[in-house]
């Protein structure tokens, strides 16, 4: 199965009660998509599943996230934690009264997959300490957020290579303006999104926009990873 419609569509098969429109009420309920998300994925105006919709789904109805996002594998076969590091990251356990350790993390992704696998970043003990009154004044759940180091000069001088961005992995909803991490053809990139003429861009905040030109975000070619939260910086 190629498609995400026809793989939603194969599910029928083995749930009758989700064909038709109480079908969709189901994969509604199921996935926690809206119903206007769930029509467009059976209809295929939608071509990919977000990890958190998969998850639920696999949750719920005993399906593979895994084959419900790229076709790979048994659909019967729901490895739940058969890959480590997807959704959702775990807060490094400590008994700080005062402080949260997020993990620091190098992203692993694959292009036109939604959803990332990572491996520890060793850089300053492998971890990001930060306040929990600081985690709790900005409803942000540490089980949800990474860290990662910035790579390049493309976000200069909002951004320079080596410092630390803390990700929320849970808000992926695009705002004109913020800064995300994305999986943009499989590599991972810390751009602004804005918003111009009806599309989505990727833009850098480097001056030189001959060297660092803006990229148009569609598809599933450009991924939300989570907006970026928080810099920790040695440039003062």
């Amino acid at each position: 199965m190629n498609s995400l419609a026809e793989r939603l569509h194969l599910l029928h098969q083995d749930l009758p009660q989700l064909e038709g429109e109480r079908g969709q009420t189901g994969l509604v309920k199921a996935s926690g998509a809206s119903k206007s998300v769930v029509n467009q994925w059976l209809t295929g105006k939608i071509k990919s599943m977000d990890i958190r919709y998969a998850l639920n789904i696999e949750r719920e109805l005993g399906f593979s996230h895994i084959w419900l996002m790229t076709g790979e594998g048994d659909r019967h076969e729901a490895p739940l934690h058969g890959i480590r590091n997807v959704l959702p990251v775990r807060a490094a356990a400590n008994d700080d009264a005062d402080f949260v350790q997020i993990q620091m993390v190098k992203l692993r992704l694959s292009a036109g997959i939604t959803g990332f696998q990572t491996e520890p970043e060793q850089r300053d003990g492998g971890t990001l300490g930060l306040r929990r009154s600081w985690i709790e004044r900005h409803q942000l759940h540490p089980d949800h957020l990474i860290a990662i180091v910035v790579k390049g000069e493309s976000m200069e001088p909002s951004l320079y290579e080596g410092d630390i961005v803390v990700i929320n992995t849970l808000d992926t909803r695009p705002l004109d303006g913020a800064v995300y991490a994305v999986n943009y053809e499989g590599e991972a990139v810390v751009k602004r999104l804005t918003r111009d003429a009806g599309q989505w861009w990727l833009t850098s905040d480097n001056p030189d926009q001959r060297k660092f030109y803006r990229k148009q975000c569609k598809g599933s070619e450009c991924l939300m990873i989570g907006r970026v939260v928080r810099k920790e910086s040695d440039r003062i």
